[in-house]
């Protein structure tokens, strides 16, 4: 069921519809808790998606705490080298950036990139986003 709900929850936050995807993600999250303990994967997961919500609505000082605690999450559980933690450095880069922080933005992006390339290739869709926001935070903070 707290698959289903987040599920529902990431499709309503792509069409927009915030109000309806929160509720849904804060669910999932306490059912992932509830079932799993606070030091699962899935558990990160939700974090993270909740945490793209607020970011993706500007609520950044609720979204920073999120991003943070599942990076966090991710590395204990599955270690500095998986896919996961640099999606979550990537994330957390991505809010910094928005904030107009490139400063600490740029050494996340770039080494989301390192692990995206080093794990998935140079060429994989996840490193390829990765080096274009990387890019982008170059441009925002030398302009």
């Amino acid at each position: 069921i707290a698959t289903s709900l987040n599920n529902l929850a990431l499709l309503y936050n792509s069409q927009g519809r915030y109000d309806q995807a929160e509720p849904l993600f804060l669910q999932a999250l306490e059912l992932f808790k509830r079932l799993l303990g606070d030091n699962h994967p899935s558990v990160a997961t939700s974090l993270n998606n909740l945490a793209l919500l607020y970011n993706s609505q500007g609520r950044y000082n609720q979204a920073e705490p999120l991003f943070l605690k599942a990076l966090e999450l991710f590395k204990r559980l599955l270690g500095d080298n998986h896919p996961s933690v640099a999606q979550s450095l990537n994330n957390l880069a991505g809010l910094y950036n928005s904030q107009g922080r490139y400063d600490q933005a740029e050494p996340l992006f770039l080494q989301a990139l390192e692990l995206c390339k080093r794990l998935l290739g140079d060429n994989h869709p996840h490193t390829v986003t990765v080096r274009k926001n990387w890019e982008i935070c170059r441009q925002q903070n030398s302009g």
